[in-house]
């Protein structure tokens, strides 16, 4: 594996040239973002800071490396999974002297030790997507993590386990729960992993959706947002729950609600998307299809119980690049994509550019909310503030060249009355 003269480690320095043109890609369709660098330029909010980010090396997370990178940072970047680096930009960002340890096809122990060269570096942000980051500072680097201004968690399982530390009084720095934000599930989760995910299948197996059973674990607003493009392109759609909530909402947007062991049995696809473990377990494997399609679109490759999979089989093969075929004792065969790791991310380019801009300007202004209210937030999980929230879903709108109506005075005085007035 090749290191640049910097000692960062990326797989291949060559790869920059085409990593530059990915960037710059993504960059014309993140017009936020770039408004926030060029402010975040003037203004240097991150001069002097350090900021370890635990993120997807994409082309998207690229431009809010430049964001942060522009704003004074200096910066060290590492994997939130080991199939979800794009080489090429991984090369790149080394080139703009962005401190990078990633490359696609880490091991597991290569994982850990990327992780630690980031919470090693000191730093006095943590930026982070599932909460690997933030839990190996806490367990390994408890004296470092006394140092650590605040930091941010991208994603739903990540705030889940972020959740618990400051329940059990663990959590030793603030953070802020950026999957909160309005600005990020509604759009982000929804629609970017919707059609991610739908990408990832497609790319991996090449198959036709319409007329085939689409079986999709959770209802949240991944779940949603997969159930909603599975249907626009013809497919049956079963969802599975343990929400009634959730449930009977899936009911009433016109989709088939019952138990996995029931859906196991009828299934064509499977996508789990709920960031809980097993919830494809031995006995439903052992019930599916034969040509059965297994993906995964939560953050950990647990969904999917991998270890009764192997089990069950007397044999598997790679048979396209993200597809892994087992063949089970029973003599039926069920297709494994992405090796039950994130789909979207692993055979395709994750979320579009156009629903990261919106996730990443809440990260970036989430980072300088941080360093302007140093030693003022206690060791707690926060929701973004509604001023950054409301001020990226405006930069948006006028980004789109869409016009909004706003409330005149006597609207505004009678929203706030308590008494009728006819």
């Amino acid at each position: 594996m090749g290191e640049s003269v910097l000692e960062f480690k990326v797989k291949d320095l060559s790869l920059a040239g085409k990593g530059k043109l990915q960037i710059e890609w993504a960059k014309k369709h993140m017009p936020v973002l770039n408004l926030i660098l060029e402010r975040f330029r003037k203004e240097e909010p991150f001069k002097g800071v350090k900021i370890s980010a635990c993120l997807h090396v994409t082309k998207e997370t690229a431009v809010l490396m430049e964001t942060l990178k522009a704003g004074g940072a200096s910066i060290t970047l590492v994997a939130s999974n080991p199939l979800s680096t794009q080489d090429d930009v991984a090369a790149a960002l080394v080139k703009e002297g962005i401190h990078v340890y990633a490359w696609r096809g880490e091991t597991e122990k290569e994982y850990m030790m990327n992780l630690r060269v980031a919470a090693e570096s000191n730093p006095d942000l943590v930026l982070d997507d599932g909460g690997d980051l933030h839990t190996l500072i806490h367990e390994e680097y408890p004296e470092l993590a006394k140092n650590v201004i605040g930091g941010t968690e991208e994603t739903t399982t990540g705030i889940i386990r972020l959740k618990a530390m400051a329940k059990q009084g663990i959590l030793k720095y603030p953070v802020i729960a950026v999957n909160n934000a309005y600005t990020k599930y509604l759009f982000d989760n929804r629609y970017g992993t919707g059609q991610s995910t739908i990408d990832g299948i497609l790319r991996a197996t090449n198959i036709l959706l319409a007329g085939k059973t689409v079986v999709i674990a959770g209802y949240g607003w991944v779940g949603r947002g997969i159930a909603l493009r599975a249907k626009g392109m013809g497919a049956n759609v079963v969802i599975t729950e343990v929400n009634p909530i959730k449930a009977l909402e899936a009911v009433m947007d016109g989709f088939k609600v019952m138990p996995m062991r029931k859906a196991a049995e009828i299934g064509d696809i499977f996508v789990t998307a709920t960031g809980n473990i097993n919830v494809i377990d031995r006995e439903h494997l052992g019930v599916m299809k034969d040509g059965a399609i297994l993906a995964n679109a939560g953050h950990f490759n647990v969904e999917i119980n991998l270890k009764s999979l192997e089990e069950l089989s007397i044999s598997k093969r790679t048979i396209r690049p993200s597809v892994i075929e087992y063949v089970l004792k029973n003599g039926k065969k069920l297709y494994l994509l992405a090796e039950g790791r994130l789909v979207n991310l692993v055979a395709a380019e994750g979320h579009p550019s156009e629903v990261m801009d919106m996730s990443f300007a809440n990260q970036a202004l989430s980072a300088k909310y941080l360093i302007e209210n140093r030693g003022k937030l206690k060791p707690y999980l926060y929701n973004v503030p509604e001023d950054i929230d409301t001020e990226v879903a405006k930069l948006k709108l006028k980004a789109m060249n869409i016009e909004i109506d706003k409330l005149t005075k006597e609207q505004e005085e009678y929203l706030k009355s308590w008494r009728w007035e006819y």
